[in-house]
């Protein structure tokens, strides 16, 4: 009998530096983009019942800016130079409308960052690997936050992953 790995449990493809340091480049333009965010849909919800919420916000633009630290600090580890551009920031008159725009945009960067682990442990960057699991404990906390904004259950992340 073979032994042989099926193609579905093989392990994660190894990547090279250089591609990780373009997906972290990827993944620094998303922390960017949520800091914009969080800054402007903090202070442009109206009503009572948004006020907890733009308070959270508030907390989370700090919290993506010391996660846009590290991970410009792994980028430069790495010997690449971190991009000074986020991704594109999407803005509604709608509370709802720019809480959706988060969720999705946190959904999107935990299934990056879950990846982003398993490449890192594939090419050995282990404390890489540990840094960006720290930065996951927040997303995950933001996800739940703007899921029970919008009075619904947090997506269910553990069978996504990104194709």
């Amino acid at each position: 009998m073979s032994a042989s790995p099926s193609k579905e449990s093989s392990p994660e493809k190894q990547i090279s530096r250089e591609e990780l340091i373009k997906l972290l480049n990827e993944d620094l333009a998303r922390e960017y983009q949520a800091i914009i965010s969080y800054v402007v849909y903090s202070q442009v919800l109206k009503g009572p019942e948004y006020m907890n919420i733009a308070s959270e916000l508030e907390k989370h633009a700090a919290e993506e800016l010391s996660h846009a630290l590290i991970v410009s600090n792994q980028i430069d580890y790495l010997g690449g130079m971190p991009a000074s551009a986020p991704k594109p920031v999407r803005t509604s008159e709608k509370a709802k409308d720019m809480l959706r725009f988060d969720l999705e945009n946190e959904t999107i960067t935990i299934q990056n960052y879950r990846e982003r682990v398993r490449q890192c442990e594939a090419i050995g960057e282990y404390a890489i690997a540990e840094h960006i699991r720290e930065i996951l404990l927040d997303e995950q906390d933001h996800l739940i936050a703007l899921a029970t904004a919008l009075g619904e259950d947090p997506p269910d992340m553990s069978s996504r992953r990104r194709s």
